[in-house]
């Protein structure tokens, strides 16, 4: 079961989350998700259980507790939404400038000009 864990500490490594966890069994995986452009924590991270039962107690155990001066916020992780492919097309599409919209403002501009020339002041 995958776990996703909130809040932490932005100085908690993988290394860590797993030793929290192992503590109600085998973790297979983990990690402390990071941002690509500073390098920091972004502070929350995953932990995969392959034991359901030691998972969820894992779970109940360690949701609201404080570790490394966080409270943290341990849930069942909600799976990942398959990503949508765009559909591809045989043809490509061309749009043009419609020919409508050029017309009624030509249309719209000479009416000014005309308006413009017939007021004297």
């Amino acid at each position: 079961m995958q776990i996703f864990v909130a809040k932490l500490s932005p100085k908690t490594t993988k290394n860590e989350l797993k030793d929290l966890f192992a503590q109600f069994g085998e973790v297979t995986s983990c990690k402390v998700i990071m941002d690509h452009e500073t390098g920091l924590s972004k502070c929350y991270g995953f932990v995969e259980m392959p034991n359901e039962n030691e998972a969820y107690k894992a779970i109940v155990e360690t949701d609201e507790t404080v570790f490394m001066g966080s409270e943290l916020q341990v849930k069942k992780s909600r799976p990942q939404a398959t990503p949508t492919k765009p559909v591809k097309r045989d043809k490509p599409r061309h749009f043009s400038p419609r020919q409508e919209n050029h017309t009624e403002t030509e249309h719209i501009e000479s009416e000014y000009i005309e308006t413009e020339n017939s007021n004297p002041i």
